[in-house]
C-alpha cells in the first residue's frame, strides 16, 4: 500500500457484475468530499474511475492503468419533503436504501431497473431505465439536480437550469465527467406496496409485438421473457408480464397484508427483520459448463410451460427485483463470467431487427436464459444516454470463449443496419468504430468533457477501449 494525500490505496482484482473482464486496480475508499477532492487534485495515478456498487456488467467501473475510487462511504440521506416527495441524498445511497425507507410511507422510486442494488450515482451515470420507460422515461426524468466534482476540482450544482451542459453530459456519461456527490430526486407516491400483474403467453414474436402494440398503454410496467433458442414458426415465443401499482381496493379480499405492510408496528421493525426468512444464495461458482445450450433449452421450456396466462397480486420486490432474491446469482455462470448484450432498435425497424437478432442468436450454438424484450419511449437529452423510441432486447450469455465476442460483433452489425445502439452499462465487447457509429452526439459529449475535465482525469477501461480517453482518444 502507498500513502497519498493522507489516503491509501490497495491493489486488488475488480470486475463488473458479469465477472469479466477482471483487472488489477489501485483502489481508494475516500470517506468525505474533501478526500475525493484531494484524490482528484493529487492522486499519483494518471486517471481515476468512480465506482458505486459495481453493478455495471463490463468494464465501466474498472481502471487497470489508473485508480478506482469507491464511493460507498457517501451514503447519507440528507433530507426528504413528505409533501412533495423530493429526496436529497448522497450518491452512494442505493435504490434498496430508498425503497426500504420510503415505500412504507407511500413513496416508490419512479424508474427502477431489474435490481435495486445499485447506487444513485451509478443510476444517474448510466441513465438507467426500467419496465416503464415508454411511460416514465429513464433515470434522468426523476433527477432534479446533483452536485458534480469535476476534473478541475470544482463542485458544480447541476440541473436543467444551472450548468445544463454538465447535467446532460453526466446523465448517461458513465462517470467520465466527474464524481456525483449528492443528488436531488423526485420520488413518486403510491397507494400500496403491491402491483396488479398479469401474464400472457405467445407462440412467436409477431403475436408478442401485436399484443404489446394493442395493450401496452393500459399498463405502466411491461416486460417480456423471450425463448432465445426457439426457431422457425416459434421464433420469439415469449411470456409477457405487465403490471400497474395496486390500489387498496384491489387488495381487498385478496391479501391478508395491509397496503403498506411495514407501516404498522414500525417500532418492531428490528424484531421483524430477525424473523425474515434467509435469502437464497449461490454460495460458490458453479462449474463453467453448468449453463450451456442444452441446459438453457431445458430451462427455457420449463419457464414457458410454467407461466400460462394468469393474473396475480405481487409485492414490489417479487415483481421488480426477482433476481435480487438470490444473492450472488451471477456465480451460476461460473468463474468465466457472463457477457450481457443489450441493444435498442428504432420502432420502424423493430420487427425486422429483432427477427435478425433472434435468428442469428438461435443459430449461433450459444444460449441465453435471461432474455428480455421491452418497449422504450422518448430519448432523454443525455448525450450518451442509451434509450430511444423502439424495442430493447437483452441477452445474458455465458462467457464460454471467443465465439461469444464474435457473436456480439455480428449482433452489432445487425443493430447498426437497423439504426440502433447497444447499452454502455452492459457492454464489454464493443469496438471504438461501432461505438462512434451508434452514438450520434458523441462529439458534443467530447466537447463537454473537455470543459469539465480538460486533463482527462476521469477515465475507465470502458472509455479507453472506446476511444473516449487514453492514447487512442
Amino acid at each position: 500500500m502507498t500513502e497519498t494525500t493522507s489516503q491509501r490505496f490497495v491493489r486488488r482484482p475488480l470486475s463488473g457484475w458479469g465477472g469479466t473482464p477482471i483487472e488489477e486496480c489501485d483502489v481508494y475508499r475516500p470517506e468525505t468530499v474533501a478526500e475525493f477532492r484531494a484524490l482528484v487534485a493529487h492522486a499519483p495515478q494518471a486517471t481515476l474511475t468512480p465506482r458505486g456498487c459495481g453493478r455495471s456488467y463490463g468494464d465501466a467501473a474498472l481502471n487497470g492503468t489508473g485508480a478506482v475510487m469507491l464511493s460507498e462511504r457517501l451514503n447519507r440521506m440528507v433530507s426528504f419533503d413528505a409533501e412533495t416527495g423530493v429526496l436529497r441524498c448522497d450518491a452512494a445511497v442505493t435504490l434498496s436504501n430508498i425503497i426500504e425507507h420510503f415505500l412504507p410511507i407511500g413513496f416508490f422510486f419512479p424508474v427502477t431497473p431489474g435490481t435495486k442494488n445499485i447506487s444513485v450515482g451509478g443510476a444517474i451515470a448510466a441513465d438507467v431505465h426500467g419496465k416503464n420507460h415508454n411511460s416514465s422515461g429513464s433515470m434522468s426524468a426523476c433527477v432534479r439536480g446533483f452536485k458534480l466534482l469535476t476534473g478541475r476540482d470544482e463542485i458544480l450544482d447541476c440541473s436543467r437550469v444551472d450548468h445544463p451542459e454538465a447535467f446532460w453530459a453526466t446523465v448517461g456519461g458513465m462517470g467520465l465527467t466527474g464524481v456525483i456527490l449528492e443528488a436531488e430526486l423526485q420520488l413518486r407516491s403510491v397507494e400500496s406496496a403491491f402491483v396488479q400483474a398479469e401474464n400472457e403467453r405467445f407462440a412467436n414474436l409477431d403475436q408478442l409485438l401485436e399484443r404489446m402494440e394493442d395493450r401496452d398503454a393500459e399498463f405502466e410496467y411491461s416486460v417480456a421473457w423471450v425463448d432465445s433458442l426457439a426457431r422457425g414458426a416459434s421464433l420469439g415465443r415469449s411470456v409477457l408480464t405487465r403490471a400497474n401499482h395496486a390500489s387498496p381496493s384491489a387488495l381487498s379480499g385478496r391479501l391478508r397484508e395491509q397496503p403498506f405492510p411495514d407501516r404498522q408496528h414500525r417500532q418492531h421493525r428490528r424484531h421483524r427483520r430477525r424473523r425474515r426468512r434467509r435469502r437464497l444464495r449461490v454460495p460458490f461458482y458453479l462449474p463453467n459448463a453448468t449453463l450451456n445450450p442444452v441446459s438453457i433449452k431445458v430451462l427455457n421450456a420449463l419457464f414457458y410451460a410454467l407461466h400460462p396466462a394468469s393474473t396475480w397480486i405481487a409485492g414490489c420486490d417479487e415483481f421488480f427485483y426477482t433476481l435480487d432474491a438470490i444473492e450472488d446469482w451471477n456465480r451460476a455462470y461460473g468463474r468465466q463470467g457472463v457477457l450481457q448484450y443489450q441493444c435498442v432498435i428504432p420502432e420502424a425497424e423493430a420487427r425486422a431487427g429483432l427477427i435478425a437478432l433472434l435468428e442469428t442468436f438461435a443459430s449461433s450454438g450459444l444460449g441465453s436464459f435471461l432474455t428480455v424484450l421491452k418497449s422504450l419511449g422518448g430519448a432523454s437529452k443525455g448525450l450518451l444516454s442509451f434509450p430511444m423510441p423502439g424495442k430493447t432486447l437483452a441477452l445474458d450469455v455465458p462467457n464460454s470463449g471467443p465465439e461469444v465476442r464474435e457473436l456480439f460483433r455480428r449482433l452489432d452489425e445487425i443493430v447498426l443496419q437497423h439504426g440502433g445502439r447497444t447499452y454502455l452499462a452492459k457492454d464489454a465487447c464493443m469496438s471504438r468504430e461501432t461505438f462512434e457509429r451508434m452514438y450520434p452526439r458523441l462529439d458534443e459529449f467530447r466537447e463537454a468533457k473537455a470543459i469539465l475535465d480538460p486533463a482527462s482525469r476521469f477515465a475507465s477501461s470502458l472509455s479507453d477501449r472506446l476511444g473516449l480517453t487514453g492514447s487512442s482518444s
